[in-house]
């Protein structure tokens, strides 16, 4: 069979499938998953009640309590399903997040309505919380998964597994998703593909480093300010070296296509007693992201010690630096071009534009894969920028069609892996 008619398969396959498809998504769009504050129970359920309505056996890991309440949240229920074809062959893992950041303002359709609206260009987009960023890749996944099916029904001679890994923490981490499977042995595939967009593979993406940090003084009555030690004056002067810090941060530059400089951003800050009160403690919060050529471990290093040092040109002061969160740059490990390259081979024949390859300045829960060493890209449902789909945003939309072909293309980068072996 040519890739042309291996292609047209797939297609008519998944256009068979499109309405089930986009239900099936619409219904995980309906049942909120925010995190915070993270009790995502009630959607494990409806995802695992959908799917095993379409005849799949779902295998259903509750992360211990003590578990889940140190990672922030309230509830986490990984969802496995393993597929088998043939015999031998690789083992391919697609990775999707069910949880999402809580809604905000400014919404015109209802965030859980999963409305579907005809746009003149586009065709069918419809709105969400999370059916984008990622409850669309749940859909993408199962039906590619389906897809696949269909061939071997068809006389399709594939060897190999395919497992959907659907977990419900990327927004804290992830360290009670991915990585927790990961480390129960619950999972050991050979590749992974891990929720993206569809008119670009994403191979690379900068790592996260989320400090706290605690500046202690002493307090005193502010008309008598030499009774106390000022922390937010200290404080003052190690907010204003960080941002200095940002001069030496542009001039790294990344060589990957698509990320450009590490950054740094203070987002949160909190302290002080009261207007008539010297401040004796000050609080705040660093973003700092590493781009994938530098050491995350000395980044994190030379930050501390930047913090450590302007803290100690004020006499009486003393500083805490917790870690919140360290996520580690995404890289290409050999192997993952195998996707890549069969992802934009048959992307660009079900959506007729080239598919991009590049990197992002976000961190993803396919970190956890390839730090387990396994090659890893990202792919899924959604358009060209995190920005077109509203990501994080009000009105967080996808093009549907998007969908369609999205679900194509992965099963044929799927069948591409197991017809191989």
């Amino acid at each position: 069979m040519t890739i042309a008619e291996h292609d047209a398969e797939i297609q008519h396959v998944v256009d068979n499938q499109f309405a089930t498809a986009c239900a099936f998504l619409a219904e995980l769009v309906k049942v909120p998953t925010d995190n915070p504050p993270g009790d995502c129970a009630a959607h494990a359920e409806k995802a695992r009640v959908l799917l095993t309505a379409l005849g799949h056996t779902v295998e259903v890991h509750s992360v211990p309590e003590a578990t889940v309440r140190a990672a922030g949240m309230i509830s986490a229920t990984n969802l496995i399903v393993r597929q088998q074809f043939g015999v031998g062959g690789p083992c391919i893992a697609l990775n999707a997040h069910g949880d999402v950041v809580p809604p905000g303002q400014g919404w015109t359709h209802d965030p859980y309505g999963a409305e579907v609206v005809e746009d003149p260009e586009f065709g069918p987009v419809m709105y969400g919380r999370g059916v984008a960023v990622s409850k669309s890749d749940f859909a993408t996944y199962t039906f590619a998964l389906r897809a696949l099916q269909e061939l071997q029904n068809n006389g399709a001679k594939l060897n190999g597994s395919v497992e959907l890994h659907f977990t419900y923490d990327e927004e804290v981490g992830g360290d009670i998703g991915p990585l927790w499977l990961l480390q129960q042995g619950l999972s050991k595939p050979d590749y992974a593909l891990s929720a993206g967009f569809s008119y670009a593979v994403t191979t690379a993406h900068n790592g996260c480093l989320h400090l706290e940090v605690t500046v202690h003084g002493r307090q005193g009555h502010a008309a008598m300010p030499q009774s106390g030690i000022d922390a937010l004056e200290a404080t003052n002067g190690i907010l204003s070296a960080l941002y200095a810090s940002r001069a030496t941060l542009k001039q790294m530059k990344s060589s990957t296509n698509g990320i450009d400089s590490p950054t740094l951003n203070v987002g949160l800050i909190a302290g002080g007693i009261n207007t008539n009160v010297v401040p004796d403690r000050v609080s705040f919060r660093i973003d700092r992201r590493m781009i994938p050529e530098e050491s995350t471990e000395q980044a994190e290093a030379a930050l501390r010690q930047l913090i450590e040092d302007t803290a100690s040109t004020y006499p009486g002061i003393r500083v805490e630096i917790r870690r919140l969160l360290f996520a580690q740059p995404l890289k290409k490990l050999p192997g993952a071009e195998r996707m890549t390259q069969s992802l934009q081979k048959h992307g660009a024949a079900f959506f007729g534009s080239e598919i991009a390859e590049h990197g992002v300045p976000l961190y993803t829960d396919a970190r956890h894969y390839a730090a387990a060493g396994i090659p890893t890209v990202l792919y899924g449902a959604g358009p060209r920028t995190l920005r077109e789909a509203n990501g994080h945003a009000a009105d967080e939309c996808l093009r549907l069609n998007d969908l369609r072909r999205a679900t194509a293309t992965v099963a044929a980068m799927l069948a591409d892996l197991l017809i191989e072996h």
